[in-house]
């Protein structure tokens, strides 16, 4: 375990525990964040306790091309009931991220702190989201990093309406040119939609 001070360094991400933890503390400033996720680490810790950076082996990740589209998510996206933009309601989405409920969690990761922290990185041209409407009503976005190599790293995304989410994402890889799409860890959710887990090392090779 490292403890990180107003160097913006981080350690050999070989050196994190079995469960992926690499860091405590340091701050959440665009430089430190850019060079974590260039390094393939990211932050992650509840309220109220001291920043947490991960680098997690196995890395669960997302190759384009093996997107899988069921037959009810295609006639989902024929119909057209829903409108996907990309980054004209960042703070909207972000924010209903961080309210979001979800299975076996309380509380939420995504701080005040963090939000101003990817707001930032979103002002800066690196963190962008994407946004359902229903009849001009937010119901479905996620949002992450461009890293500008090809990789983009997904932080969480929400839905009201069934599906939405799923058209957030869909539409988002098959109408953009990414090499790769960093999920982080494993959810069912996702490898349902195609993610697939590789070892850290093979997703450091991306990075690169």
């Amino acid at each position: 375990m490292y403890l990180l001070d107003q160097n913006i360094i981080f350690p050999n991400v070989e050196d994190a525990d079995k469960d992926g933890l690499l860091a405590i503390g340091g701050d959440l400033s665009p430089e430190r964040l850019l060079l974590a996720y260039k390094k393939g680490v990211f932050p992650w810790f509840n309220e109220n306790d001291p920043i947490l950076w991960w680098s997690p082996d196995p890395r669960f990740v997302l190759f384009p091309g093996k997107l899988k589209v069921s037959k009810s998510m295609k006639q989902v996206l024929r119909k057209a009931d829903f409108t996907v933009t990309i980054n004209e309601d960042f703070l909207g989405v972000i924010k209903a991220c961080a309210i979001a409920k979800r299975e076996g969690q309380s509380g939420t990761w995504i701080t005040d702190t963090m939000v101003q922290a990817y707001l930032k990185l979103h002002q800066l041209g690196y963190a962008k989201s994407v946004e359902v409407w229903q009849k001009d009503i937010l119901v479905a976005g996620l949002y992450g990093l461009d890293l500008n190599n090809g990789v983009f790293c997904g932080e969480s995304m929400f839905t009201k309406v069934s599906n939405a989410s799923k058209v957030a994402f869909i539409s988002f890889i098959q109408n953009t040119n990414y090499k790769l799409i960093d999920c982080q860890v494993y959810t069912k959710h996702l490898e349902s939609l195609g993610a697939e887990e590789i070892t850290r090392d093979a997703f450091l090779k991306f990075l690169k």
